[in-house]
């Protein structure tokens, strides 16, 4: 059966002793995390949570259990947090730290969360609008460095461990729910619906496999000892750890995982014994890259570096194999409404490209109309998408469920909004998303192409393309760009740098310095902030 909670009970049953999850001087054998998710599985019930409906009796977009929103920074409680509400049949869902009052209360009435675990640093907030939250039933305050005290009526996370009973878990099934919001940066988050076997398939286990003790006799024999930098609320970084388990390794949070610390994650990487890192795009890595100027770390152990959620551009992946000789970077493509769809895999530092792929099985390019495949080798831009093992739907909304999740011939597909180019030796070049595509003068652009070759100039630290009005064009094509530091390049440099890479109609035509480009946590660009920015200094100017 794969269900998450499952396969992790059946490993552990397998290698009890083996580390599973390591933050600051807490470790935690599988054994320990088996009782522990147990122990918060049996609070959860106790406070009357669980699955009131079966999967079969509802539609895409509906949920027939109970869910736990989780508002927290890395750290072990959030892995048992999302582990011990699977065992007890309750779907967990990740929540942005960063989110304000009014969006934190968008967030838990969209999901019809019933239970919150949050760290005590987030207490102030919620205690502002809890009487806005009255299906809330269970709060659960992780202790932190904050001293912020107990909520009235809240438990303390240990405690409540403490008292409980580790109860196995039972009922479990491959149709209970993953749930995984979206990031939000170009519309309002949606939760994404998954059955646990089809995020199991499609996400996490990709290579292909019948039964679960197969799943169990790659765990037995042991493997990476993983490190995801990026913050667990984003689906890149607990899609990996949960990877991670299903292969019988082991998960390393970062001492300070409150912000990006360079020193932190490679000085863990080297006392941990690191074998996988995980980043998101140039957000990460070019910080990590500048660390590595500054000071030296045994990073002998390091073996491969992912990334994904991101641009991971040409020139900072041969930055890092540069400086990380004998490491393989495996740059990922997908998102949270289809799961993994390609890779594109590198280890020398001469042949790096930005936004090439080769298709995940299951993944394909659909016409322009989506009737069909593409051929390739067309030169026609396509819908990447994928066929088979997708998500149910969105929660609570069927009109973007069938949108986004359309049947073609009898068959359901992903479509999450992604264009891309399909070559005649079948690689994906991804173009950008929909969304976020500029209309200049009757022609498209691609905000995320402009952003690829905008980053090829050495000089260019971060850059995010937006459209912005424009009397003549409709949009014009305008780019907000961190320089690094004293950096002189200018306009008329950065124009004849992406001339390089782009047609004259995609050449941004405003530029707009920032000292920084202002990111998600999960280092996704922020194009609302940046369309916000860009006109603001243009009716400035």
């Amino acid at each position: 059966m794969f269900n998450l909670a499952h396969i992790h009970e059946a490993i552990a049953e397998r290698v009890p002793d083996r580390d599973c999850l390591v933050f600051r001087d807490r470790r935690f054998d599988w054994a320990a995390v088996t009782d522990r998710s147990r122990r918060l599985a049996d609070v959860l019930r106790a406070h009357g949570l669980g699955c009131r409906q079966e999967r079969a009796e509802l539609a895409g977009w509906e949920s027939g259990q109970d869910h736990l929103a989780l508002y927290l920074y890395n750290g072990n409680e959030y892995l048992e947090g999302m582990l011990g509400a699977y065992k007890a049949r309750v779907a967990p869902l990740n929540v942005n730290y960063r989110y304000v009052e009014e969006e934190l209360l968008y967030l838990f009435g969209d999901s019809c969360a019933r239970a919150l675990l949050y760290h005590a640093r987030f207490a102030p907030t919620l205690a502002r609008i809890r009487e806005r939250l009255p299906e809330v039933r269970l709060w659960l305050q992780v202790s932190d460095d904050s001293g912020e005290p107990l909520l009235p009526g809240a438990l303390d996370y240990e405690q409540a461990l403490a008292e409980a009973t580790p109860t196995p878990p039972s009922g479990l099934s491959p149709d209970d729910l993953y749930i995984l919001y979206t990031g939000g940066t170009t519309g309002m988050p949606k939760g994404v619906l998954w059955r646990q076997e089809d995020v199991f398939r499609s996400a996490l286990y990709t290579r292909p496999v019948s039964r679960v003790e197969e799943v169990l006799e790659r765990a037995e024999v042991g493997g990476y000892v993983c490190l995801p930098t990026p913050p667990f609320m984003h689906g890149a970084a607990h899609w990996t750890a949960l990877s991670i388990w299903a292969m019988g390794g082991s998960v390393i949070v970062q001492s300070r995982p409150e912000r990006l610390d360079p020193d932190d994650i490679w000085s863990s990487v080297e006392r941990e014994g690191v074998t996988l890192l995980n980043i998101v795009g140039d957000a990460f890595a070019r910080p990590l890259v500048d660390q590595l100027d500054r000071k030296d770390y045994d990073l002998s152990s390091l073996r491969l570096l992912t990334s994904g959620g991101a641009i991971l551009s040409a020139g900072t992946k041969a930055q890092l194999l540069e400086r990380l000789p004998g490491v393989q970077i495996r740059d990922t493509l997908g998102s949270s409404e289809s799961g993994a769809q390609g890779t594109q895999e590198l280890r020398d530092p001469r042949s790096t490209t930005t936004g090439d792929f080769q298709l995940s099985p299951g993944n394909l390019v659909l016409q322009e109309d989506r009737s069909a495949p593409l051929v390739p080798g067309t030169g026609e831009r396509g819908w990447l998408a994928r066929v088979g093992r997708v998500p149910l739907g969105y929660l609570g909304d069927p009109e973007k469920t069938r949108a986004t999740f359309p049947e073609i011939d009898g068959q359901r597909y992903a479509v999450p909004g992604d264009r891309a180019l399909l070559l005649a030796d079948g690689t994906l070049q991804l173009l950008g998303r929909e969304s976020v595509t500029i209309n200049t003068g009757g022609e498209k652009v691609f905000a995320e192409e402009v952003e690829h070759a905008l980053k090829h100039h050495p000089e260019v630290y971060d850059a995010v393309v937006v459209g912005t009005p424009d009397e003549r064009f409709g949009q014009c094509v305008t780019a907000i760009v961190q320089l690094r530091p004293a950096a002189r390049t200018g306009e008329d440099e950065l124009s004849a740098a992406a001339r390089e890479h782009l047609a004259g109609y995609k050449i941004p035509r405003r530029f707009v310095f920032v000292a920084s480009v202002a990111r998600s946590p999960s280092g996704k660009a922020d194009y609302r902030w940046a369309r916000e920015t860009a006109e603001a200094a243009l009716t400035q100017g």
